[in-house]
């Protein structure tokens, strides 16, 4: 009899399940589970026989599970499940499963692959030579890209928030790369989309693994070494003061150039002199970003590239006017070739 959703075996004991699969993304390995906050996670296995089942224990986030490269299935706030995909011809597959939206305020656990019956799970595919990071606000996560509207409440917005269609990973296929997306929608450099939570920015986050555990640091395990990194933070710097408010136009520009080039400065020196870094130009903060690449460049770094996004056949039908996977295809069909022309040694 087949296994049926929620039920089944668990990953074999005594072997850590990073084993079962490939990931790039920010993770903590517990051994026989990890866990994981950031959007667009993914984890990448291979079995053999005509069915699989996946374990989560999840019940803030979306996640598509994809077999020989396409969708089967979309899991909704799984809880903890071992979900299963029957019913498929008897060999060799491969399988994806990828966080679809941002849950900052919640800690995600894989636990990993079971084969069914008659199956098995195979050694991990080999990760890709290239690498790429993006750092970033709710247009690298792909906030609500796939609803088709702007009028979204926030159930809406969860649902339809869609990281794995977001430009970043689409650019990143395109290239042939591994990524991480490192978006946080709402967070700056040094102020918050309408100058909320004034306590903590985007750089408050960044080095976790685990988004709402205090003090966490991901540790890398060594093999995360980007051959580009793509920073587009800025548009919830300067989006409307609100009253009370601590800045003035000019003390907002002179902070964010200075935090913007420390946060550059602290990138070079985690991935050194061979890593690319691009500053996006976006909206309000072009001209601002394009300064603050020339300081870095007049400095002595010429590894730190410029590119601005062009808004031009952009739709943002995203929730919120946010872009929308329509956009996210156009965006990326513009970046992707920016990025190889980059001197990577690619």
């Amino acid at each position: 009899m087949d296994p049926k959703p929620g039920r089944g075996r668990h990953p074999a004991p005594g072997k850590s399940v990073s084993e079962q699969f490939h990931t790039a993304g920010r993770i903590k390995d517990l051994g026989k589970s990890v866990q994981f906050s950031w959007p667009g996670v993914y984890f990448e296995g291979r079995f053999r026989g005509t069915g699989l089942g996946v374990v989560l224990d999840c019940a803030a986030a979306d996640y598509d599970v994809q077999v020989d490269g396409a969708t089967v299935a979309t899991l909704v706030t799984p809880g903890d499940t071992t979900h299963w995909i029957n019913g498929l011809r008897d060999g060799e597959h491969t399988v994806r499963v990828v966080k679809r939206n941002e849950t900052p305020g919640d800690t995600s656990t894989f636990k990993g692959f079971v084969a069914a019956p008659g199956g098995a799970v195979l050694g991990k595919p080999a990760p890709r030579d290239r690498q790429i990071e993006f750092i970033g606000d709710s247009l690298t996560v792909g906030y609500g890209n796939v609803s088709g509207t702007r009028d979204c409440d926030p159930e809406q917005v969860r649902r339809n928030t869609h990281t794995d269609v977001s430009h970043g990973a689409l650019t990143a296929r395109m290239l042939d790369a591994d990524y991480q997306i490192n978006g946080f929608s709402g967070l700056g450099m040094v102020r918050n989309v309408a100058g909320i939570t004034p306590d903590v920015t985007y750089r408050t986050y960044y080095d976790r693994a685990l988004l709402n555990v205090d003090g966490d640091v991901w540790r890398n395990p060594g093999t995360w070494r980007p051959q580009i990194v793509v920073v587009n933070l800025g548009a919830n710097d300067f989006s409307d003061l609100t009253p009370g408010e601590p800045w003035t136009p000019d003390s907002l520009a002179d902070a964010y150039r200075t935090a913007y080039g420390e946060f550059l400065r602290e990138l070079r020196a985690r991935y050194g002199a061979g890593t690319a870094l691009v500053a996006v130009g976006f909206d309000r903060n072009t001209e601002y970003v394009r300064q603050v690449v020339e300081a870095r460049n007049a400095a002595g770094d010429n590894g730190v590239h410029y590119w601005f996004l062009d808004q031009s056949g952009l739709d943002f039908l995203g929730c919120d006017q946010h872009t929308s996977a329509h956009d996210d295809r156009v965006i990326a069909g513009r970046l992707a070739p920016f990025l190889n022309g980059l001197p990577t040694g690619w």
